[in-house]
């Protein structure tokens, strides 16, 4: 490689990494303030907060991949044109194709780290964060209970207590179990204490009443059973025991899956094709990286020079990659709505590039450069 692509390929590389990196980070903070609470109120220790929040950057930078990759390549080859030094290079005999060679790898650059994280990654860490979830709300159930607050632990289980000391034990304690249909139970206990178990955690009650609303014989009013005792003990996890057989998220599936749905698990049609578009939509996502950084290069390369042009190539560049992105959220839902339009989908990741390139490299009227080559 020569020198001249491995200056701009270094401007490049530190550009994406900087920027992709900064961005990631910000988009991590905004998204991990709501699992802060659980940390500041409920007790969850700040590793896990950390393990699970960070499961969730993969997602963020297979998002913003393609559009910092643009970002860094438009400013890039801005900046040089700018500085004159694209002017100079030009004048030295350099071709578009050998300009525009850099910004070309550090596009494919990023279509193979789409392709890898979309793929791969993107699915791992979507099911362990998944899991994560799960974990947070089944198996440790007891960060969920906070002082003097009434804490839903699924959709039909309410627990209250009134204090909660340093050891873990609670004191004045009410517990709303709809678990059962038509037969609603209500829990006084002076304390208890959660614990956990192999099936999940349980919280252990000691001098208490249980009120149960016992289902009526026909023609029978209901009747209301009282049960005094001195320690009984009630199965927390069976409050969402149905999400132990959930159905998985599309973004935890593989594209084999998406595009061949397991029949066993009979699935709508509505979710069927909801897959299949998931699937084109990840497979062509990446591309958009090399379309991006060509609409970035055709912006920044083509066109006189002026001596304070870089402001006008900026905000045209920016407003046709914007156009680009609203117009691909456009075609992916629709796509979702009706398969029969997840060719767009395609088009729209491969024919602007297609375009950019045209435009960049053999547009009539451009400017052709002498064949003089540069030994640098």
């Amino acid at each position: 490689m020569k020198r001249i692509d491995r200056y701009i390929l270094r401007q490049l590389a530190g550009g994406l990494l900087a920027v992709t990196a900064g961005l990631a980070a910000l988009v991590w903070l905004t998204q991990s303030l709501r699992f802060i609470e659980l940390v500041l109120d409920r007790g969850l220790s700040l590793a896990v907060f950390l393990e699970l929040t960070s499961l969730m950057l993969p997602g963020f930078v297979a998002v913003i991949l393609p559009i910092t990759t643009f970002v860094v390549v438009l400013f890039v080859y801005v900046r040089m044109s700018t500085d004159r030094e694209i002017v100079v290079l030009r004048a030295a005999g350099l071709s578009q194709a050998r300009l525009a060679r850099a910004g070309m790898l550090i596009a494919l650059v990023s279509v193979g780290i789409g392709f890898v994280l979309n793929l791969w990654l993107v699915p791992l860490s979507h099911g362990a964060f998944r899991v994560w979830q799960f974990e947070i709300r089944n198996q440790m159930a007891a960060i969920l209970l906070q002082e003097g607050v009434f804490a839903s632990v699924g959709d039909d289980l309410t627990v209250y207590a009134r204090t909660r000391e340093r050891d873990g034990t609670l004191r004045g304690i009410l517990v709303h179990d709809q678990r059962e249909p038509g037969a609603p139970v209500t829990i006084i206990a002076e304390r208890g204490r959660i614990t956990s178990t192999p099936l999940g955690p349980r919280v252990v009650l000691l001098n208490g009443v249980r009120q149960q609303m016992e289902r009526p014989s026909p023609g029978q009013p209901p009747r209301l059973s009282v049960l005094s005792f001195r320690e009984n003990s009630l199965d927390l996890a069976r409050a969402t025991r149905q999400e132990e057989v959930r159905a998985r998220d599309s973004r935890e599936r593989s594209v084999d899956e998406l595009l061949h749905p397991d029949p066993a698990e009979q699935l709508r049609p509505r979710e069927v094709a909801r897959f299949y578009a998931e699937a084109h939509q990840r497979l062509s996502a990446p591309l958009t990286a090399a379309t991006y950084a060509l609409v970035g290069l055709a912006v920044a390369l083509t066109g006189q020079f002026r001596r304070h042009g870089g402001g006008l190539r900026l905000v045209a560049g920016t407003g046709i990659t914007v156009g680009l992105l609203a117009v691909g959220l456009t075609i992916g839902n629709l796509a979702t709505r009706d398969n029969s339009f997840v060719w767009l989908v395609w088009a729209h990741a491969t024919v602007p590039g297609i375009l950019a390139f045209w435009w960049l490299l053999g547009a009539p009227g451009l400017p052709r450069h002498r064949r003089r080559t540069v030994a640098a």
